[in-house]
């Protein structure tokens, strides 16, 4: 498919996602989202990519919804259509099964925030600056906001930042957990594919086993999580990553997993 709202680049085991609608800010319209989604399905089923990065331009990651096709909504109908799409894309990035990487600079800001909040992993560069403004809309986050962005740093935190719609810098996400790492802007993505590629060296099937043990089990309660851990590790068990993962260790020598 020919893209016209993003970019998406395959190298290296690595497939890196650029927001490109520079224009509106990389503001998230239906037809980037539909892109947008129709590269993470491609992704999903290509065997050769290992890890995705997530990103924007060094001003937008993404300045939220596309606030004009938005005044366009006239009707109940169009608004859950619109909504539906929105966590559709969002809620297939966080169940990719493969890491996501968010590589933020600029602004991300509502439905940007939200993008973000369904990645793995999010790094930023020091110039990002996160919001979710909706309450100044009148309206609240729709893209999974207030239900990520709790578990992620507490209610009480989220409740301020949904309440107020106020921004955050890239330090201030860093201290509260929102963000793993902040760098300087002209190396973000040079640091971002530094994670991608340790990532992408190790078994593709314990990556996809620690991502599903994690996503699921943080919904369950603690015994129910720790169970559905011990099966992920049983069926890792008879795989021939494990076997060459030992093999290699116990030989002291570098593993080389079937599915790199």
């Amino acid at each position: 498919m020919e893209y016209q709202t993003i970019i998406c680049d395959k190298s290296d085991r690595i497939a890196v996602i650029t927001l490109n609608r520079p224009k509106n800010m990389n503001a998230l319209n239906s037809q980037l989202l539909e892109e947008l989604d129709c590269a993470i399905a491609d992704i999903a089923c290509d065997e050769e990519i290992k890890v995705v990065i997530l990103t924007g331009n060094e001003k937008f990651f993404a300045a939220g919804a596309d606030i004009t096709e938005i005044d366009t909504i006239e009707n109940s109908v169009d608004v859950h259509r619109f909504i539906h799409l929105v966590q559709n894309v969002i809620n297939r990035i966080e169940d990719l099964e493969k890491p996501v990487i968010a590589a933020v600079c600029g602004l991300a800001l509502g439905g940007g925030f939200e993008l973000a909040l369904a990645c793995d992993i999010r790094l930023a560069a020091e110039n990002a600056v996160f919001a979710l403004p909706e309450i100044k809309l009148g309206l609240i986050p729709g893209g999974g906001g207030t239900q990520r962005l709790s578990r992620l740093i507490g209610t009480g935190l989220a409740k301020e930042l949904v309440y107020t719609g106020n921004t955050i810098d890239a330090h201030e996400t860093l201290r509260i957990g929102v963000v793993n790492k902040v760098y300087p802007l002209v190396s973000l993505m040079d640091e971002a594919k530094k994670v991608a590629l340790k990532m992408a060296g190790y078994s593709g099937e314990a990556i996809k086993a620690a991502k599903l043990a994690i996503n699921g089990g943080i919904n369950m309660d603690v015994k129910s999580g720790i169970a559905y851990e011990a099966r992920c590790f049983e069926v890792l068990f008879a795989t021939e990553d494990r076997k060459e993962g030992v093999k290699a260790f116990i030989e002291k020598r570098k593993p080389q997993f079937n599915d790199r």
